[in-house]
C-alpha cells in the first residue's frame, strides 16, 4: 500500500445532530489542525456518500481532501440521510437553507476550522451553496465551487424533459442517460449510481423559475468562484460556450475560474477522473486559505 493510498483509509465518520427537533446526518473527515473546512453539499438522487463512495476511497473528497489538512463535512442535505420523511418542517428554500446553517453550527461546534469555510457543491447541491454565498452572511466564506451546474440545459436533458411531458414513466431512464454519460467515465460498480443512490424528496421536483432566481442570487456571491463542467455533461450545455454563460451570472466575485474537467460526466466526483478533478479543486481551496483570492479585483479575474 502506498503513503498516499494509506492516508486515503482514515476514518471518515457518521454524525447526527437535531435541528428543531429533525435529525440531520453528514460524514465528517476531520484533521486536528485543519487549514480549513470544506463543507460539501451532494446532488439529487444520491447521498452524502456521494462525496464518500464506500468501495473507491480513490474517489473520495473527503479522504483525498482530510490527506491534504482539510476537514470535511458532507452534509446530508435537507430530505436526504436522517432527515427523509421530514420534508414537511422544510417547504421552502429560505427554510432549507436556515435548516443547513443552523445543522452547520451544531456540527461545528467546538472543532478547529482553520481559516475559514469554503463551500463545495455539486448539481442539485448548488443551489443551497448559492443561497448561502450570495446571502451577506456568505461574505465570511473563503470560497465556492459549483460543479455540475450550468445556466442552459443539454439538448440531451431537453429531450428528456420533453419525454416526460409526453409520458412520465419514461422520464427515469432517459434522464440516467444524460445523468450518468458516458458508461466508462465510471468504475462499473459505480454507473448509475451503485450504493449511493436515494430517493429525491417532493421538493426537488417544483423547480420552476429557479433558473431566473440563481441568475439573481449568484450576482450577489462576492467570494472566490470556481466553476466545473464536465467535458461529457449532458445534463447542462458544456463546453467554452456553457462556462462561459453560467460565468456570466457572477457578476460581484472577486475572482473566477472556470474548469473542464477531462474524461468526466456529469457525477464528477465518483467517475474515474474524480482524484484529479477533487485535486485540482483542492488547489483553489488552498489558495483561497492563503488569501490569494483576497486580491483586488483588477487583473485577479481568471477563465481556464
Amino acid at each position: 500500500m502506498t503513503s498516499l493510498e494509506s492516508e486515503l483509509t482514515a476514518p471518515v465518520r457518521r454524525h447526527v445532530v437535531k435541528v428543531h427537533d429533525v435529525p440531520v446526518s453528514a460524514l465528517v473527515a476531520e484533521v486536528p489542525c485543519p487549514r480549513a473546512v470544506i463543507v460539501a453539499l451532494h446532488g439529487g438522487a444520491t447521498t452524502s456518500a456521494y462525496f464518500d463512495h464506500p468501495d473507491h476511497p480513490r474517489l473520495s473528497l473527503l479522504r483525498t481532501a482530510q490527506a491534504a489538512g482539510f476537514t470535511v463535512i458532507a452534509l446530508d442535505r435537507p430530505g436526504y440521510g436522517s432527515s427523509a420523511g421530514h420534508e414537511d418542517r422544510m417547504r421552502t428554500p429560505e427554510q432549507r437553507t436556515d435548516f443547513v446553517r443552523t445543522a452547520l453550527e451544531a456540527l461545528l461546534q467546538g472543532r478547529d476550522q482553520g481559516l475559514g469555510r469554503f463551500l463545495w457543491a455539486h448539481s442539485a447541491g448548488c443551489e443551497l451553496a448559492v443561497r448561502m454565498a450570495g446571502d451577506p452572511r456568505g461574505a465570511q466564506l473563503l470560497g465556492v465551487e459549483l460543479a455540475g451546474m450550468g445556466r442552459t440545459h443539454h439538448p440531451s436533458a431537453l429531450r428528456a424533459m420533453e419525454e416526460w411531458r409526453r409520458d412520465p414513466a419514461r422520464t427515469r431512464p432517459s434522464l440516467r442517460q444524460a445523468l450518468w454519460h458516458p458508461e466508462d467515465a465510471y468504475p462499473p460498480d459505480v454507473f448509475g449510481g451503485r450504493r449511493i443512490g436515494a430517493s429525491s424528496p417532493a421538493y426537488e421536483g417544483d423547480r420552476q423559475g429557479w433558473q431566473e432566481e440563481f441568475e439573481r442570487l449568484a450576482a450577489r456571491v462576492l467570494v472566490p468562484v470556481h466553476l466545473t463542467l464536465a467535458e461529457h455533461e449532458q445534463v447542462w450545455a458544456n463546453g467554452p460556450q456553457g462556462l462561459a454563460d453560467l460565468a456570466d451570472m457572477f457578476t460581484a466575485t472577486r475572482r473566477l475560474v472556470l474548469h473542464e474537467q477531462a474524461g468526466a460526466g456529469h457525477n464528477t466526483s465518483v467517475g474515474r477522473t474524480a482524484l484529479a478533478y477533487h485535486l485540482h479543486v483542492l488547489a483553489f481551496v488552498e489558495e483561497c486559505a492563503l488569501g490569494v483570492a483576497a486580491l483586488p479585483a483588477e487583473g485577479v479575474h481568471r477563465r481556464g
